[in-house]
């Protein structure tokens, strides 16, 4: 199968959907299709090699189905702009005729997009994704059908001057309806279950899950090829690690026939240069080898090391095409001394995988800008997460998604596009899986960040509820032809059947990879953690994550949990007696002794600021046990990592980019240089010291116990020293060197200490590197005057913010309608100043349209943000301080 179009350049369009946006092309212009508003000149780009993008001049109708059977059929009127690439409930948006709160079933009606072409002479039209069951026609003619939003499709066709190129999108009513192998099992999640029988995404058709907006219209970018003599086709780039040296292959195919005699070709990887030899007269083939190559990296172990790649054409004039990046790393998977485990090795270093499922960057049009996914990725990364999962009830990411990983050094856990259902096994079927997962693995294997490859997600968990067998669960596209594919394709990669897996059940904990919500919606105690033996959690965590005021105000519209437009935005599974603000609620009562349902009438913002410090109390905690010197947990995914509409979602950043407590809570206990403490009961208190670097650190370790906020009852320090790629055990009692009741376990007459403080400070700076807190008693009754001061300074850098509390502030919480607090619901030890940089929020029109009619914003900073003005609070402390 021929690979995809592999586009370099820059996406100006800013949509982030294009192939490898990301990339700027040296000294050329990138291909813009030319439009008059009525049509596109197919000979707008004579000078450059690249696909000329279809992104402009296009309209689009939708009508009831079945009501037009050809172009020849549809209205003059009632046609708007659109985008593309896009979707009808994009246009719609753009045009202001859509209501993401109620939006209409677009799946189940025929949607029609037209653009005018002019030129002369042969072309290539190459359509990136059709959303879904889709038809091509030219002037008139129907020349493709396809049943597939995953799959691309190449036409050949002739210009002579003007010519109507149009797309239709068909209801899927009657795919819905028709008859193939009856199912063993039915899933709640999805709806209609006969969606099995689509190829489409699932989102927009999970009720409790997320906004009911289908995928309709071309998502992917349309494209023509063969405008100039060197017209590329395709790119087919890898890479591999020999030795020591790192080995870039490339087939790129030409769509036009080349004098080989005379034409002559070099490949360059950073300073590294090769010939490449023709195959033959439309492709060229070979490689280049660059010695002692730097390694690629997850971010957390390292520097994600690139190299730029450059093609160079000379047939009389010397051209040089920019093709991107690539990096160069190894993948191993650790399966443990009982075989039954799973853990990553990253260039033969063993990597704790810690991230979070990615959704969409904007459900409307299955793509977001390059500023939204940055914006996104910068927070991960800087939350000290190295790995992000697209699900299987998700869709395949753009270029642009996996290129701004290789940059980031985040990796990524990819499922295949399937999940919870039992999928036919028919010939088109496997014919439809065998093109879709062929593409995606070609377009994709340039990657660095690509991780682990996964037949998809819950389908084998989700028959085993239902109670059958292992004989009666299995299914081949998981079992035979996903496995055959990778093969052929990603031999590198590991492959995983499906996700949860392994144990006497699939979603067994302590086997292979789990779905670990123990801690979550199953509502067990923290000590569930360590008791579930979680070895590797694709999936865990799931809360209603409460966004910060700002959020809630001005894109929710309401602070009341009972109101409807909260409820409508609070996940729940399908069937369930219950929500997740229950599951949130229970932890408020077990964990801080509090009666939610009383709390939320009587004091609404102490119930807001309580359920923020919950969540962040227990993503932080569990991920401690999981990161502690013992753990056999190879990595975990919190579900999830952006929520898909304003609101008390599963996201740990909300819809309009807002950072919520969750992340600040996972923030200070997923960094590379990390000090955590366990409650080990009689034992007292275990201190873990992790390095991730490669560098060795030396470290001093104080530790602190504090009554009344700000009395020491026992301190002491030690030198350490952390060895590069390490994890060491101290005892809290060890490094005291006397008895002291660190977890109020023996209970010998009232609790001595309040909280202990462990820091880790860089031995030669004296610098705070990493800082945690144990509390004994978690219970959040007593509120004090903790002296919590704040003062503004402005720097050459910003404005930032210095807080100070004569006693221990326990979860200090910063709220400014014009900034975001670059650190945020944090613990704050006495008479020990932080500064906390503010980021000016501007409003960014792309992110304005996450959700309609609100106001959003991302987050950049500007000279002409106003001063900064607003309070900070803490969950202990009886008032909040207010600065300006």
């Amino acid at each position: 199968m021929d690979p995809l179009m592999l586009d370099p350049a820059a996406d100006e369009s800013g949509d982030g959907s294009g192939p490898l946006a990301t990339v700027a092309l040296a000294g050329q212009d990138r291909p813009i299709a030319q439009a008059d508003g009525t049509g596109v000149s197919a000979d707008s780009t004579r000078g450059s090699p690249w696909p000329q993008r279809l992104d402009s001049g296009w309209q689009c109708l939708s009508t009831p189905a079945g009501a037009c059977e050809s172009p020849a059929n549809l209205p003059a009127h009632g046609w708007l702009e659109a985008q593309v690439p896009g979707t009808v409930a994009g246009a719609r948006r753009a045009a202001g005729l859509f209501d993401t709160h109620d939006p209409p079933p677009l799946a189940f009606d025929d949607h029609w997009y037209r653009v005018t072409l002019t030129g002369t002479g042969k072309r290539r039209l190459r359509l990136h994704g059709l959303a879904t069951l889709s038809e091509v026609w030219l002037d008139g003619v129907r020349h493709l059908e396809s049943d597939s939003m995953f799959i691309a499709h190449t036409l050949d066709i002739e210009l002579n001057g003007t010519a109507t190129l149009a797309l239709c999108f068909r209801s899927l009513t009657p795919a819905l309806a028709e008859k193939r192998s009856r199912a063993r099992w039915r899933p709640r999640l999805v709806s209609p279950p006969t969606l099995r029988n689509v190829r489409t995404t699932l989102l927009g058709h999970m009720p409790g899950w997320c906004p009911s907006i289908q995928a309709a219209g071309p998502w992917r970018p349309v494209e023509l090829l063969g405008t100039t003599p060197h017209a590329f086709d395709t790119i087919d780039l890898t890479s591999r690690i020999e030795d020591d040296d790192g080995v870039v292959a490339l087939t790129l195919r030409f769509v036009h026939p080349h004098d080989i005699a005379t034409c002559r070709a070099t490949f360059k990887c950073g300073i590294s240069v090769s010939s490449l030899p023709w195959s033959d007269a439309y492709t060229l083939s070979g490689s280049v080898r660059v010695p002692r190559a730097e390694r690629w990296w997850p971010h957390t172990h390292g520097a994600p090391t690139l190299y730029p790649l450059t093609l160079q054409i000379d047939d009389g004039r010397a051209t040089s095409h920019a093709l991107g990046s690539i990096g160069f790393r190894s993948i191993e998977v650790e399966r443990g001394a009982d075989g039954a485990g799973f853990a990553l090795r990253v260039n033969g270093v063993p990597v704790f995988c810690r991230g979070a499922c990615w959704t969409s960057a904007d459900l409307v049009t299955l793509a977001g800008t390059d500023a939204q996914l940055r914006h996104t990725f910068a927070l991960a990364r800087d939350a000290g997460m190295n790995m992000l999962r697209v699900g299987g009830t998700m869709v395949y990411e753009s270029d642009t998604f996996y290129a701004l990983a290789d940059e980031y050094g985040l990796l990524v856990w990819q499922d295949f596009a399937l999940a919870n259902f039992d999928y036919p096994n028919d010939a088109a079927f496997k014919a439809s899986i065998e093109r879709e997962a062929s593409q995606f693995l070609i377009r994709t294997r340039r990657f660095a960040a690509l991780a682990v490859l996964c037949g998809g997600s819950e389908a084998d968990q989700q028959a085993a509820m239902f109670g059958l067998p292992p004989s009666r669960r299995a299914q081949a596209v998981f079992t035979e032809h996903l496995p055959a594919i990778v093969a052929r394709e990603r031999p590198d990669l590991p492959y995983i059947g499906n996700s949860p897996s392994g144990g006497p059940w699939p979603f067994s904990t302590n086997e292979g990879i789990a779905h670990y919500y123990g801690v979550g919606a199953y509502q067990r105690p923290l000590e569930d953690v360590r008791r579930a033996q979680v070895r590797f959690a694709a999936e865990c965590l799931a809360f209603a994550n409460v966004p910060d005021d700002t959020t809630l105000h001005d894109a929710l519209g309401t602070l009341n949990s009972h109101d409807p437009r909260w409820k409508a935005a609070v996940p729940r599974d399908p069937g369930a007696g219950w929500d997740f603000d229950d599951v949130r609620d229970h932890y408020l009562r077990t964990r801080y002794g509090v009666d939610a349902a009383r709390l939320r009438y009587e004091d609404t913002e102490r119930y807001l600021d309580l359920s923020r410090a919950v969540v962040a109390e227990l993503m932080s905690d569990v991920f401690a046990e999981w990161r502690r010197a013992d753990s056999n947990c190879g990595g975990a995914l919190v579900w999830q990592l952006q929520d898909l509409r304003a609101g008390a979602g599963w996201g740990v950043i909300d819809a309009t980019g807002r950072p919520k407590s969750a992340l600040h809570g996972l923030s200070q206990t997923l960094q590379p240089v990390q000090v955590v403490m366990t409650d080990e009961g009689l034992n007292g208190l275990d201190i873990h010291l992790i390095n991730e670097r490669a560098q060795t650190f030396s470290a001093q370790l104080e530790l602190v116990c504090l009554r009344d906020g700000n009395v020491r009852v026992a301190s002491a320090n030690c030198t350490v020293e952390l060895q590069p790629h390490s994890v060491q055990r101290l005892s809290a009692a060890a490094c005291l060197g006397q008895f002291f009741d660190f977890t109020h376990a023996y209970r010998f007459g009232p609790r001595a200490h309040e909280v202990t403080i462990a820091t880790l400070r860089d031995a030669a700076s004296g610098q705070t590197v990493s800082e945690t807190f144990h509390l004994p008693e978690r219970h959040v009754h007593e509120r004090h005057d903790i002296g919590l001061t704040v003062a503004v300074e402005h720097t050459r850098e910003g404005w930032r913010l210095v807080i100070e509390a004569q006693r221990f502030a326990r979860f200090v919480h910063i709220i400014d309608p014009h900034y975001r607090a670059a650190h945020d619901w944090f613990h704050l030890a006495p008479n020990r100043p932080r500064i906390v940089p503010l980021i000016a929020a501007t409003p960014f029109a792309s992110l304005q349209r996450i959700v309609a009619r609100t106001a959003k914003s991302a987050f950049k900073d500007d000279a002409t943000c106003p001063t900064p003005a607003g309070e900070v609070r803490a969950i202990n402390a009886i008032s909040a301080s207010f600065y300006r």
